[in-house]
């Protein structure tokens, strides 16, 4: 006869993983959530970031609607913003997960295993306990994306802008490496503090998000047009709003619309802020090499640069197997998509009993996995299936 410590592991005390357990412990299952809340928010962000997302796409989901970003704006006395500021969103996360009253661990955890009808979890001073079933909500933090060629810069001289470095750090002339919303950002704030930037991005035009406002005043028309979640453009956003509708797509087409959803743009309240910041568009960096505590990087047209440091805002690539806490044995029991987990419903991987959630179910659900506002269909979605699976680990 097999015990269990707990019912539901839930790796990862992001907005994702918080998500799931207030539905789940809401739902009268023993659920303990492994990680420190919000950490990857905390420090791995750039300091003084401001979300992309509209506030109405910013809450954590929780069954009652009770814990919105709102009130926790309310119940703490803060001000409301149009803009969320990114401290804002992880002390919100953070009172999130005291309001759920979930049980939590902050333990980190070194191994995942399956074990008889089961899966062990290890945490890293030594202890571990046996779950019925796992989700692992891990987010994007070991999925950093760094291009072939600044692989050989030393830490001094290139990073990750999801490295959460501060500014202060990285010398007076920085290269920011990216077009998206990240490198945009994260040189508008390089600009701030004085520090002289150039943005090097391989599109040959900047793209700007929501420059169609007049789409968006149309009334009823513009909910037809547009969700509420505001992921993608004109049409594409409905397709996204509906992530089951995405799963039952045939793949081509939803890696199609997946990646035009979250192509390389930025917020357009950040084109004044980019005043003064040097901007190469059509360009990549052929070779980078350290020479004399600078680097030297040779772009595609042969002209050079000379900077303290490179800023990498090159995205991520999920690849499940970047999670270091998931045993080799176990890992090769899961099907994938190209480092996706390939899931059915549920979340469902190959494996009975595991679960993944947030980005790594983008592939099959679709782009609102990617963004906070999906915690509201994910978290539905998995409590649901929970309910009607709970006698068993269910199968793929």
């Amino acid at each position: 006869m097999n015990s269990f410590d707990f019912d539901v592991a839930v790796i990862g005390a992001g907005p994702y993983g918080l998500s799931a357990a207030a539905h789940l412990h809401e739902a009268g299952v023993a659920t303990r959530i492994f990680g420190k809340p919000m950490e990857f928010w905390a420090n791995g962000m750039p300091d003084g970031m401001l979300l992309r997302s509209p506030r109405e796409a910013s809450t954590i989901s929780d069954p009652h609607s009770a814990f919105t970003l709102e009130a926790y704006e309310r119940a703490t006395g803060t001000p409301p913003a149009k803009r969320v500021k990114w401290g804002t969103f992880v002390d919100y996360g953070r009172w999130f997960q005291q309001q759920i009253g979930c049980d939590l661990d902050q333990h980190q955890v070194t191994e995942l295993r399956r074990e008889n009808s089961g899966f062990r979890v290890s945490r890293d001073d030594g202890a571990s306990f046996k779950a019925r079933r796992v989700l692992v909500a891990a987010g994007i933090g070991a999925f950093r994306k760094t291009p072939e060629v600044f692989a050989q810069l030393s830490p001094e001289r290139a990073s990750h802008c999801y490295e959460g470095r501060r500014f202060c750090e990285q010398g007076r002339r920085v290269a920011v490496i990216g077009a998206g919303q990240s490198a945009l950002e994260s040189a508008a704030l390089l600009r701030e503090t004085g520090i002289e930037v150039e943005v090097i991005a391989r599109i040959r035009e900047l793209r700007w998000i929501g420059m169609h406002k007049r789409l968006h005043q149309l009334g009823v028309i513009s909910k037809l047009l547009y969700s509420k979640h505001d992921v993608g453009p004109i049409g594409i956003s409905r397709l996204v709003a509906y992530p089951n509708l995405m799963y039952h797509m045939p793949t081509s087409p939803k890696d199609l619309i997946r990646k035009r959803a979250v192509r390389s743009a930025g917020a357009p309240w950040l084109i004044p802020r980019l005043d003064g910041v040097k901007i190469s568009t059509g360009r990549t960096v052929r070779t980078a090499r350290e020479v004399d505590k600078e680097v030297q990087l040779v772009l595609d047209d042969g002209s050079e640069r000379r900077v303290d440091h490179v800023l990498l805002a090159t995205g991520y690539r999920v690849d499940i197997s970047s999670y270091k806490f998931i045993s080799p044995e176990l890992l090769r029991e899961i099907r994938q998509l190209e480092g996706y987990p390939d899931l059915s419903s549920g979340f469902s991987t190959s494996v009975p009993g595991l679960h993944f959630t947030g980005a790594t179910a983008a592939r099959k659900f679709g782009p609102l996995m990617y963004f906070v506002t999906g915690t509201e269909f994910a978290s539905k979605e998995f409590a649901s299936w929970y309910h009607h699976h709970r006698n068993g680990n269910g199968t793929h």
